[in-house]
């Protein structure tokens, strides 16, 4: 009964069955995998990455450019 309330009750109780900490694991890889990191992490990437976003849609149309 894979993908029902059921079937993820029943798989839950035969983790534990196997290993009473299998969950506890799991969060524990899962907190020393998190790091912050993009923009929150280098403020200076974040200033390059706006400059060219800023650059890009201050651009004209191509058939405006082409006319002049």
């Amino acid at each position: 009964m894979a993908g029902t309330v059921a079937g993820g009750k029943k798989a839950a109780a035969k983790n534990l069955a196997k290993d009473p900490t299998f969950y506890a694991k799991i969060g524990a890889k899962g907190g020393r995998a998190g790091h912050t990191g993009g923009f929150a992490a280098n403020p200076q990437l974040a200033r390059i990455a706006g400059a060219k976003g800023g650059k890009v849609s201050r651009r004209r149309k191509a058939s405006d450019v082409a006319a002049k």
